[in-house]
């Protein structure tokens, strides 16, 4: 954090004044209601565990319903991160008070509205997850899933891998800074329960003590104990902030001047600025930093000086100025502390200055400042809702009572992108629309720039801390304002083509039998779920003089189970059933999300094949590329869900067509992603010799940073089981966190091993692989690949 801070704190007064006329307008021009109300809608896009019967984000389902099994305890339920699926405790802790404090600063936004219920909803979904988290007294489960094994997998939560790991903090290894702040979040949910449901609250704030107690009594870092959220959210600041933020709060929901007097006694021990004695003031409230917060509330709690001077010298940075310095700002107004989601850092200290400014309004103090740290935040907000260079709003879906339609379409999020093959490039676009998710936005001061690419995270991602406060700054901006939440709401998504469906093919004729080759697919995201009591049936004619005893039925490639006979329909038509039950067939990888079945059906003596139902439509030449075959049905148990039977009216196949918001993927075509040729192996056949592959490497740069995406093909003519990359920088690039593989860096070369799901790639399959590199001067490309040992083609 200190770098960062040396590189953006450079801005002068006159740099301020030159960022005036480019800076968003500090007036109410958005409908502030319909942007809350996608906020909200967010945070159930994120939910984890078993969904509600009132769940509204269509595209969503159940997930992670055994978290919390490796230690016999039930930690389903709660919130995933980000665009990944990992519950970080400490974020979702922080996001929980984050989320009550605007509840609570600005209740008129959310009633008047139609949102307060959300809001309730949503912190009861996470304070729920919070109070399963502690199990006794000195326990606090601070984490569910591995950041390394979840960021390998990019696919819909609900066919996520399983088991998750859990990981707790205990007197023996104890996590201040996180129980402090689940502390916080039961709290302030306390305040915001009591009056609805008291019985409710009353175990918030049971809970909120024992945290505390807990926090106070045994100190230490929890990254220190779960090892397993270092490089994802380590606690940089301390614990300091949050003992004294979850004193803050437990005061405010007690009255208990034991509380107050921990608070103003652990204040002196929050971060101060580099060498001196003054409290840090040059960066703002965010997930593992509370202090500018609790200047806040200290404040407003106390009247007292020393408290009010740390509040303002933080907004003076971001307002006018300090010492001379200044945050940075884009040319078109955003204020920026970081590089990675900026987006979130002006909300959050928008949320502050409008907060701050309301109390020294209604304190009758300096009235000046008061305007300054109200405009301020609207601007802010107002850059974030669109009045920005790009036109952009940067929270997905805000149509601004039906203004606007420009918004990232294509979010880093795995729940949103709905790919089936495990891979972020597959499809090209997002199949959902994650309404209210606050992107990153401009990942720099120097620009406004936004590329809509979900490789590109710090731009493209969101998480639950970047629209907490976020959220209560549109509460106040509703109700100074306000605005009109939108009816029929949420939009109902249309899926954009069959989500479970069987392809078909002639494997081989003769003038007495017909072979052919079906795979049955699942892209389900409507939502994601597993077919795993499928089955599917092909309709045929028996000819007259023939019984179906002498009918003879083999399989020369088979994924499913053999075909044992057949069932009449009626009269002379029949079925012949291919039973897939006791495999899970589910969008979650290139070979989990389809399986391939070749049956042949040999008649007695003569028979007309292409007179056949299940045959209508398909290609005629044996050795083609199986297409979708609607006259085969598709069961999951005994529902149909693909497909129309002999005499059930005219088959449909559904044809793809468009969600409300924003533009889906491209139609599917009737060839299957991979265009396997159909033989009597399960695999296509490939292009080059035993060996060969293709590599392409491509990456997406920032300043001193990249992010690399490495595509490894398999072009040879035999099943690589196990594969090695390696490749050698020509700079001093450097891998810093990889994915996907087993990633090592020796001088300049690297050298990237398969893991366990990715390992065996059949001829003409490929699988992606990435990781995260810093470099000076130029950042060049590798121009050699081999994979175990064989030079690579690239391209």
């Amino acid at each position: 954090m200190a770098l960062v801070l040396a590189i953006l704190t450079g801005a002068t007064v006159a740099s301020v004044a030159r960022l005036a006329a480019a800076a968003p307008a500090p007036t109410g021009e958005f409908n502030y209601a319909e942007a809350l109300q996608d906020s909200m809608l967010f945070y159930e896009s994120q939910r984890s565990g078993k969904l509600p019967a009132d769940n509204r984000v269509g595209w969503r389902g159940d997930s992670d319903l055994t978290d919390g099994a490796d230690h016999g305890l039930d930690l389903t339920g709660g919130y995933h991160d980000a665009g990944d699926e990992v519950k970080f405790g400490f974020p979702e802790a922080y996001s929980m008070t984050a989320l009550a404090w605007g509840g609570l600063a600005n209740p008129g936004g959310y009633s008047t509205s139609g949102q307060q219920q959300y809001l309730l909803r949503n912190l009861r979904w996470g304070d729920d997850y919070i109070i399963k988290a502690h199990p006794s007294a000195h326990v606090f489960y601070g984490q569910v899933g591995d950041g390394g094994s979840d960021h390998a997998f990019w696919g819909p939560p609900e066919v996520n891998p399983s088991p998750r790991p859990s990981y707790a903090v205990t007197e023996s290894c104890p996590g201040s800074d996180l129980t402090g702040e689940a502390a916080a979040a039961l709290a302030s949910s306390y305040l915001l329960f009591k009056g609805s449901d008291p019985s409710y609250a009353a175990t918030l704030l049971s809970q909120a003590k024992s945290l505390y107690d807990f926090a106070d009594a045994y100190r230490g870092k929890y990254d220190a104990c779960i090892s397993a959220a270092q490089g994802y959210y380590n606690s940089w600041s301390g614990y300091w902030d949050e003992l004294t933020w979850g004193a803050v709060w437990l005061y405010k929901a007690t009255g208990d001047n034991a509380y107050l007097t921990k608070a103003q006694t652990y204040y002196a021990n929050m971060n101060k600025m580099s060498q001196t004695t003054t409290p840090e003031y040059n960066w703002t409230i965010n997930w593992d930093d509370k202090s500018f917060g609790v200047y806040v509330l200290m404040a407003e709690l106390t009247g007292q000086q020393q408290y009010i001077d740390d509040a303002e010298r933080n907004l003076d940075w971001f307002t006018s100025a300090v010492n001379g310095a200044h945050v940075n700002y884009t040319p078109g107004g955003e204020a920026v502390v970081d590089v990675w989601g900026t987006s979130r850092y002006a909300a959050n200290e928008a949320f502050l200055a409008l907060e701050f400014g309301n109390w020294l309004k209604s304190q009758g103090r300096d009235a000046t400042k008061a305007q300054a740290y109200h405009d301020f935040g609207v601007r802010q907000i107002n850059y974030l809702l669109g009045d920005n260079p790009n036109h952009l709003s940067y929270e997905v879906g805000f149509t601004n009572s039906g203004r606007n339609s420009a918004w990232p379409k294509n979010v880093h999020s795995r729940g949103a992108h709905g790919s089936w093959t495990n891979n972020i490039t597959d499809p090209p676009n997002n199949r959902h629309t994650a309404i209210g998710e606050l992107v990153g936005g401009p990942n720099s001061a120097g620009s406004d720039a936004y590329t809509d690419d979900r490789s590109n995270y710090q731009q493209a991602e969101g998480a639950l801390d970047y629209n907490a406060l976020f959220s209560g700054a549109l509460s106040e901006l509703t109700q100074e304002y306000g605005g009109t939440s939108l009816s029929n709401f949420p939009p109902k998504e249309t899926p954009d083509g069959p989500e479970m469906l069987v392809q078909a093919a002639p494997n081989a004729t003769g003038t007495n039998f017909v072979e052919i080759k079906a795979l049955v697919e699942n892209k389900s995201a409507w939502p994601a779920r597993k077919l795993t009591s499928g089955s599917f049936r092909y309709y045929f004619t028996l000819d007259s003089g023939y019984s179906a005893s002498q009918l003879q039925f083999t399989s020369p490639y088979n994924q499913c189970k053999a075909p044992t006979g057949v069932t009449q329909l009626s009269g002379s038509t029949y079925y012949l059933t291919i039973d897939c039950t006791g495999t899970s067939i589910q969008p979650s990888g290139q070979s989990d999300f389809k399986r391939e079945v070749q049956f042949r059906i040999t008649f007695p003596g003569p028979h007309d094949y292409t007179k056949d139902y299940s045959f209508q439509g398909l290609p005629g030449t044996p050795g083609a590329t199986p297409v979708n075959d609607p006259y085969i049905t598709l069961y999951d148990g005994t529902s149909l869900v693909w497909g129309t039977a002999p005499g059930s009216g005219p088959p449909v196949s559904p044809s793809p067509s468009v969600s409300p918001t924003p533009p889906v993927s491209p139609s599917p075509s009737r060839s299957p992603s991979a265009s396997p040729t159909p033989s009597r192996s399960a695999s296509p056949s490939p292009t080059g010799a035993a060996g060969a592959c293709r590599v392409t490497y491509a990456t997406n740069d920032w300043g001193g940073g990249f992010t690399a995406t490495v595509t490894i093909a398999n072009t040879g003519t035999s099943t690589i089981n196990g594969w090695t990359l390696k490749f050698a920088f020509s700079g001093n690039q450097t891998v810093s966190q990889g994915w996907s593989a087993t990633w090592t860096q020796s001088g300049t070369a690297v050298t990237a091993t398969s893991l366990s799901y990715n390992g065996t790639l059949a001829p003409g399959a490929s699988t992606s692989i990435g990781f995260n590199g810093s470099y000076s001067g130029t950042n060049a490309r590798p121009t050699a690949f081999t994979v175990n040992g064989n030079a690579c083609t690239t391209g």
